[in-house]
């Protein structure tokens, strides 16, 4: 069975009003066209054979915006709308289209941004101070291993799995607060 995990993104926190349209333009290459592209290439092939995944890496704040970065929350909220539309594509067949929401997850760049924002604690103090200063509602109050989004991801690309189409799954540590 073939898998296509469209993690490709980037992000970065600009105020709205000095986000340029060259910023905005970057992203939207970055993180949609990019995954756009993929898709487009092996979601036909998926159809033909009967059977795939493909998984969106989204965030959180495609469903909990972050002011600081109004561009990438955008994209993301983009990328719910787009896997959607092509597991819509899918009916009949056992190829399933789903997004993934993590939260904030310690990856080198998460990592550098809050080194940057803290530069004079120590990395774990400053992920704490991070978490309860910038994402208090956070029911896990830390950053989530990328091993941890690699398990969700793993196992909705599964056979286990193939009733899950069209889906966007939280695993954003309890951060957004809402029932949905």
């Amino acid at each position: 069975m073939d898998i296509l995990v469209n993690n490709l993104g980037i992000y970065e926190a600009v105020g709205f009003f000095e986000e340029t349209d060259e910023d905005w333009q970057h992203l939207f290459e970055v993180n949609i066209m990019s995954g756009v592209r993929l898709a487009r290439h092996y979601l036909s092939r998926m159809l033909e054979s009967g059977t795939g995944r493909i998984v969106f890496i989204s965030s959180e704040s495609g469903i909990s915006p972050a002011p600081e970065m109004a561009h990438y929350s955008a994209t993301k909220t983009m990328q719910l709308g787009i896997s959607r539309s092509l597991a819509e594509l899918t009916r009949n067949t056992e190829v399933t289209v789903n997004a993934v929401l993590p939260g904030p997850t310690r990856t080198e760049g998460v990592e550098k941004f809050i080194r940057d924002i803290y530069p004079d604690l120590p990395l774990k103090a400053a992920e704490q101070k991070f978490m309860a200063e910038n994402r208090p509602s956070s029911l896990i109050a830390r950053l989530i291993d990328p091993s941890e989004i690699g398990d969700i991801v793993a196992f909705i690309c599964s056979d286990r799995v193939a009733v899950i189409n069209g889906a966007t799954i939280r695993a954003e540590g309890g951060l957004v607060r809402t029932a949905f």
